[in-house]
């Protein structure tokens, strides 16, 4: 094979677009607007990352599809799909950027999550085991400094901290993992592997392998029993880091796990039925579902703090993500990421709200939202379309979403198979998760406000990506084929 370079570099331009924009931030902040004040040079390092976002955004859109540079990397509807996903939730994100952390520097904090996005595009294309290692630590990397950002709370440092060491771990099991399948196949790239596989069977050394690559990417999406590190960093990160974690990250983890099992793994998946079912990752997945779907349902009930409410929300809607991979070998990839996608418009509306909340008083308790229907209007109606999306109400994105997950997984192996007895699982827990979500409404809704509560004012920007944010979701719920007509 002759390496193709041009053609790699072709294929990387989006990634180029926001590392360059990340060094044209930081050398305009260290240059020419050094002695601005610190709200213009947050002002002016949104506006360059926004255009590096936007930049990135239409060469994802122009790209040829194909495979890159000898299968390394491939660019299909789905990693182009998810690509331009990841970069309007980054964009979104950056909307709500105006709390203090950013403020008192504005320029690298624009510039990490700029980084933070190119591992996340690379993440969404990569073909290859080292690739997509390398691509998910560019990422990790970032999204722990960004947690750990505001050094003037400890909450924020404990979240970096936690986040850092329980990735730390991860990141050893996924490289450990990876050199077995090495060690099995004889390759590193996705389809050599799924050739490989095909022809020798599995074998202990792949299957320790498979465990362990499992084990790292639930530590990553946070699905129970490897969650342990989401409440502490959904609590502690600055809103805009928490928002870009449990929104983009999620979106890009979920592409990368499903091009893993399903292309690279899939003759290992085993019997989609209970009976007479063959060893293999399938029954492995849908218990790491049930766990979540059970363990962060239940564990939401007892909340008191919203952060603490939207990790555990994030914990069960793993869990429905989980079954959506387990049904992308019989109804493709459309259904998992329509899910993804519009639970990222909604939580990183959700931080959105708490972001500027936070700068104008206090937003820790879910009681801190009573009476907001009277102070803003706009949060209050953005916070129940968002909740209610996340709750999986109609005709909200959030319905379809769950609509389609749960009957591609009734389709996968019918009800008496593991998916469909999952499907079920979640349509029932649905009735617990609608408990807590109209908790935070009740507060928002209904609850009058504190004595001498003032009004809150929310900037033009949050304006723009809270309003956004909800339009989007009500549009993808009113149009679902907008997003499923791509696959």
């Amino acid at each position: 094979m002759t390496p193709d370079y041009a053609g790699l570099f072709s294929a990387l331009r989006p990634e180029i677009s926001l590392v360059l924009g990340a060094l044209l931030v930081l050398g305009l902040d260290l240059t020419l607007y050094r002695r601005h004040s610190p709200g213009g040079r947050l002002q002016l390092a949104l506006w360059v990352g926004s255009l590096a976002l936007l930049t990135a955004g239409f060469q994802v859109w122009r790209a040829e599809p194909g495979t890159v540079f000898g299968g390394v990397l491939i660019i299909d509807q789905l990693a182009m799909a998810s690509r331009l996903g990841v970069l309007g939730l980054t964009l979104l994100t950056f909307g709500i950027t105006q709390g203090s952390p950013a403020r008192r520097q504005p320029a690298e904090y624009v510039a990490i999550m700029l980084l933070a996005a190119s591992g996340l595009l690379l993440m969404a294309a990569a073909q290859q085991l080292l690739l997509a290692f390398l691509a998910l630590e560019l990422a990790s990397l970032s999204l722990y400094v960004l947690a750990g950002f505001d050094r003037t709370r400890p909450e924020s440092a404990e979240a970096g901290l936690k986040y850092f060491l329980f990735g730390g771990m991860a990141a050893a099991f996924l490289l450990f993992g990876f050199s077995l399948v090495y060690g099995a196949t004889g390759s590193v790239e996705l389809t050599e592997i799924a050739r490989q596989i095909a022809a020798q069977g599995s074998n202990p050394l792949l299957v320790v392998g498979l465990v362990m690559v499992l084990v790292a990417f639930g530590f990553k999406v946070a699905a129970a029993p490897f969650h342990l590190w989401a409440p502490d960093v959904y609590q502690g990160a600055p809103a805009p880091s928490a928002a870009l974690i449990a929104s983009a990250s999620k979106l890009a983890g979920f592409t990368l796990f499903t091009r893993l099992l399903w292309p690279a793994f899939g003759a290992a998946a085993g019997s989609a039925t209970w009976l007479n079912s063959g060893a293999g990752w399938f029954r492995a997945v849908a218990a790491l579902a049930a766990v979540s779907l059970v363990l962060g349902n239940v564990a939401a009930l007892a909340q008191t703090s919203l952060r603490r409410l939207l990790a555990y929300s994030a914990i069960a809607h793993a869990g429905a993500l989980l079954l959506g991979v387990l049904a992308v070998g019989s109804a493709g990839p459309g259904p998992l990421f329509y899910y993804a996608l519009t639970y990222g418009l909604a939580t990183v509306g959700a931080f959105g709200v708490i972001a500027v909340m936070e700068t104008a008083g206090r937003c820790e308790r879910i009681t801190d939202l009573a009476g907001l229907h009277r102070r803003s209007p706009l949060l209050a109606g953005c916070l129940a379309i968002f909740i209610l999306s996340l709750a999986g109400i109609p005709p909200l994105a959030g319905f379809f979403g769950k609509l389609t997950v749960f009957s591609a997984a009734l389709h996968a192996g019918g009800i008496r198979s593991p998916a469909g007895g999952l499907a079920v699982l979640a349509i029932a827990l649905s009735a617990v998760a609608l408990y807590y979500y109209l908790m935070v409404l009740k507060q928002a809704l209904v609850a009058g406000p504190a004595d001498g509560a003032p009004p809150i004012k929310v900037p033009r920007a949050a304006t723009l990506a809270l309003v956004t944010a909800a339009a989007l979701i009500v549009w993808f719920g009113m149009n679902p084929s907008a997003l499923l007509g791509l696959f």
